[in-house]
């Protein structure tokens, strides 16, 4: 069969894809991640509380489908990927869909009593169920700037020498952190948009907070990459067109090569930029009580960071910092020329179907959750 796109340009669009389906859970996901978090701390009523429930209520299980399509994108497109980290970072993500499941538990169960203990013990089991995965999804990211310690033998068979606790380093808490600091501003920002009264105003108090803490993390999480022992670099002839084996590729550690891609593709800046600007922007939206600044803001936030993580390493995936050998790149760790091709296909017919209902979801289901509401209607969480 005749492929009309290389092996190489395929490659190129699956990575960028990849990126696409991540920054789409950040956006839609990460505001009810960020909105969980705040539940407890932004509601001190149960119709309070209710409200801030309400306001994610008719789109959360929607928003997960992003997070679904992530991993499907990985097994497909990038098995290699796949079979190291879901096996290697196995007990991590057990502990993120752990906390996720008490999401639509403490949904569905929460109002189920009218009783203030029982309600409360629901609140703050929502509230883990959107920290923890903010936090561990900083951290995972920053374990795969430093490398995961895995190593491949000469079957290609994957061996993980790491442990839970070992994901925990200062440079990945650092992410961690940031993590939460932008999703936590996004949730802000939701508020902002979906609620009203005193919860708004709280939560604008916390996302001010929480912008800054984003802008002093991003800062303190690029100087740790422009100056700690960590990077990574391609040396020797590259065959983007080649076969995917990670020991076709040679790789070297090198401290600061993160940074080279800037230096190379001035262009790529930009995602740095928005990673400040977006906090600024939602700080000026905060300032002037204009909730659509606030989310525009933390949605830029979250879009140049994770741009800034992907740009930076390009073309690495998943390097390892045991066997620099075994890392893997867009260039040796994809499906087959024509797998990549087949599955294109189907992207470019059921993403567009994907985009559109849920931009219809969220069309009807715009305008602000209130309190008159919450009253009248038993159908609301």
């Amino acid at each position: 069969m005749s492929i009309p796109l290389d092996y190489e340009i395929l490659r190129l669009i699956w990575w960028a894809l990849l990126g696409v389906l991540l920054i789409g859970f950040a956006l839609t996901d990460g505001f009810d991640l960020g909105t969980a978090a705040l539940l407890p701390f932004v509601g001190r009523t149960d119709e309070e509380r209710r409200m801030v429930i309400n306001t994610v209520g008719p789109t959360w299980e929607g928003n997960q489908v992003w997070f679904i399509l992530g991993g499907g994108a990985i097994f497909a497109a990038w098995p290699f990927v796949y079979a190291v980290s879901f096996s290697g970072f196995y007990l991590a993500m057990f502990l993120v869909l752990s906390a996720l499941i008490l999401r639509p538990v403490g949904f569905k169960y929460r109002s189920k009593r009218p009783d203030a203990a029982w309600r409360s013990r629901w609140d703050w089991a929502l509230f883990v169920g959107g920290f923890v995965p903010a936090l561990v999804f900083g951290v995972a990211v920053g374990n795969v700037l430093l490398g995961a310690p895995f190593r491949l033998d000469s079957d290609l068979r994957s061996f993980y020498e790491g442990t839970l606790l070992g994901l925990f380093t200062p440079f990945s808490l650092v992410a961690g952190l940031l993590s939460v600091g932008m999703l936590v501003l996004h949730g802000a920002g939701w508020l902002s948009l979906k609620a009203e009264g005193v919860v708004v105003e709280r939560a604008q108090r916390f996302g001010t907070v929480a912008a800054i803490l984003a802008i002093v993390l991003f800062a303190v999480g690029g100087a740790f990459v422009a100056y700690g022992d960590m990077g990574y670099r391609l040396v020797g002839a590259v065959d983007p067109n080649g076969p995917s084996n990670p020991h076709l590729i040679q790789t070297v550690k090198a401290p600061g090569a993160w940074l080279s891609n800037y230096g190379t593709y001035p262009w790529m800046l930009i995602a740095p930029v928005l990673g400040f600007l977006g906090p600024v922007l939602a700080l000026v939206g905060i300032r002037g009580r204009k909730g659509a600044l606030v989310f525009a803001g933390s949605s830029l936030a979250n879009v140049g960071i994770i741009a800034t993580v992907g740009l930076s390493m390009f073309p690495f995936i998943l390097p390892s910092a045991i066997d620099p050998a075994s890392s893997l790149t867009a260039w040796n760790a994809s499906s087959s020329h024509l797998t990549l091709f087949i599955m294109l296909g189907c992207v470019l017919v059921f993403l567009p179907i994907v985009l559109a209902y849920t931009a219809w979801v969220y069309k009807v289901m715009f305008g602000r959750v209130r309190g008159e509401e919450l009253r009248l209607n038993p159908d609301l969480y």
